[in-house]
């Protein structure tokens, strides 16, 4: 890239602290679970969306019409390891879960469940695979010829109609594998591929013409209407919260071009740019310490508010001091998640 592009940080560390508190919210669910905590989780469920639109619009950005020899082997190595690695901690951590609380599971039967169905939050690394693999495609392909806009409308089409229709026929495959499919988030890689064609660089000067459309729905009285819209919809109980609904399409969109307008050009602070450094530890390894904390307040009686704060002391910083341990050693970033360059 030619410039940093500080929107990009902006979203990796909102998409961070989005999935962070959406899980915290899990466990704060067991206690206390009413319109306040659902209304909580709206604009929470954009985690996983942003990071894999971050994923596409980085590549596209950085390597344009071709990647370098090795793209995929890169990828395979910082991203796939890491999800062996976890889900062996993930898996092994829920086989002896079980087994202290008298409901025993076999051991490799349950390693099925994590590695193979993906069966635990690092399915977001599956799709994510999906999506270099994809990339890697369109640039051999020589895909970027085409006018991305239609195959947005599309892939929008596409994945809310497959969200939509695997609810409404109750499909329950075994893990996530649901949600791991590409369909459901194909949106977000023409979103991706749009956004980038359209991006003002330093070396164009400007004389791009964003499209009318992209103008009109990256003002905010789109989204904010959008968004009262869900409001509603939640006090009436009709919405169920999650980043693998219907409804999140459109708000996804919506907030995107909202954004990428409002913060383009405006600094990243200290704070988000070290949020992104460990945005990768973070997303890997808090629900670990969220389980921790919940081990250790088990034989207490501990006050709501005790509880949020130490899942979010404990979560945050042992992700982070692990990552940091992690990253002294090459084979450690390579296990454990690559710290960024930010």
């Amino acid at each position: 890239m030619h410039k940093r592009i500080e929107e990009i940080y902006w979203l990796r560390a909102y998409g961070c602290a989005a999935v962070f508190l959406f899980h915290l919210l899990d466990h704060v669910n067991q206690r206390l679970d009413n319109l306040a905590t659902d209304l909580m989780r709206l604009p929470l469920v954009l985690g996983t969306p942003i990071f894999l639109f971050i994923s596409v619009f980085v590549f596209a950005m950085r390597y344009d019409k071709a990647v370098p020899p090795g793209f995929l082997a890169q990828r395979v190595k910082y991203v796939m390891l890491p999800y062996l690695v976890y889900g062996f901690i993930y898996s092994t951590g829920e086989w002896v879960r079980r087994w202290m609380i008298g409901q025993p599971v076999d051991f490799f039967a349950n390693a099925v469940e994590y590695f193979i169905f993906a069966g635990w939050h690092g399915y977001f690394l599956i799709i994510a695979m999906q999506f270099y693999t994809a990339y890697w495609l369109f640039t051999r392909w020589q895909l970027w010829r085409f006018d991305p806009i239609p195959w947005l409308w599309v892939a929008c089409l596409t994945s809310m109609a497959y969200w939509g229709i695997a609810y409404w026929l109750g499909a329950d495959p075994p893990g996530y594998l649901l949600w791991i499919a590409p369909l459901g988030w194909i949106y977000l890689f023409f979103l991706a591929l749009v956004v980038v064609r359209f991006y003002p660089r330093q070396e164009q000067g400007n004389e791009l013409l964003v499209p009318s459309w992209m103008q009109r729905f990256s003002h905010p009285l789109w989204l904010f209407g959008f968004v009262a819209l869900l409001v509603a919809a939640s006090v009436a109980g009709w919405l169920e919260f999650s980043s693998k609904e219907v409804w999140v399409i459109p708000l996804f969109v919506l907030f995107t071009l909202w954004a990428m307008r409002v913060l383009r050009d405006r600094p990243a602070p200290v704070w988000v740019r070290y949020i992104n450094a460990y945005s990768f530890g973070i997303y890997l390894a808090h629900p670990m310490f969220f389980s921790l904390v919940d081990v250790l307040v088990r034989p207490f009686k501990t006050p709501l508010l005790l509880y949020v704060a130490l899942l979010i002391v404990v979560g945050a910083a042992g992700s982070i001091t692990l990552n940091k341990i992690a990253n002294r050693w090459p084979l450690g970033a390579m296990l454990l998640g690559k710290r960024l360059k930010v």
